[in-house]
């Protein structure tokens, strides 16, 4: 059975740390590496989306300790977490889902999302990075470290399987269950370059892991 995207990540608090970075292929190496990619000046401002517990703000925070961060998640035991690892850190932790929740404009240093953006479709996703297109400073940047499908037919694969599960299991179209349906790298490019982004590259990759980089 599907469940609700912050019900699946709540139901599983007590060991989702150990299961992101023991199970995800090399994700020892792509928290870090995400984390170096985002501005290392004092006081900078970061919108996290998807944030959970925060696994790259376990290295973040030693890099640029006065960093801000605001953080979305639909869990609110992942909220929980973060806000008891860094008691001492500038966070700003917002509940809800990063399609809705409104972004202050002109606000953000940069942003970043690892692990989480993975579950939507192009069409979804366009809305969503026009309103983080705004939210970041002239210069700022976006960070996506994700997983993505290998080619044109997996993708349509994975999304034709969560539709039939959908329909199997009489779900609205407008709740957010946990199903993974990436898209490719050059749907994600696609999506990102629509919104208003002025470029998008591949900073680094790990099988069918990769990060990447939007510039205002």
């Amino acid at each position: 059975m599907l469940e609700k995207m912050g019900d699946f990540f709540d139901a599983r608090i007590d060991r989702y740390e150990e299961h992101q970075l023991t199970c995800i292929e090399s994700a020892q190496e792509f928290y870090p590496f995400t984390a170096s990619c985002l501005p290392q000046i004092k006081d900078t401002h970061i919108l996290d989306l998807g944030c959970g517990t925060g696994l790259e703000l376990d290295y973040y925070f030693e890099m640029v300790p006065s960093a801000k961060i605001t953080g979305i998640d639909l869990a609110p035991g992942m909220l929980d977490e973060l806000r008891h690892k860094f008691p001492d850190k500038l966070l700003n932790l917002v509940l809800g889902s990063y399609f809705d929740v409104p972004f202050d404009e002109n606000t953000y240093d940069a942003s970043v999302s690892v692990e989480s953006l993975h579950h939507f479709t192009q069409e979804e996703k366009i809305p969503l990075y026009i309103k983080l297109r705004k939210a970041l400073k002239r210069g700022g940047y976006f960070i996506l470290t994700d997983y993505f499908a290998l080619s044109d037919e997996e993708e349509r694969l994975y999304r034709a399987e969560l539709l039939r599960l959908k329909k199997e299991q009489n779900i609205a179209d407008d709740v957010f269950y946990h199903y993974d349906t990436p898209l490719t790298v050059e749907h994600e490019k696609e999506a990102l370059l629509y919104a208003g982004f002025s470029s998008v590259a591949v900073l680094k990759s790990w099988g069918a892991t990769h990060s990447l980089k939007a510039i205002r």
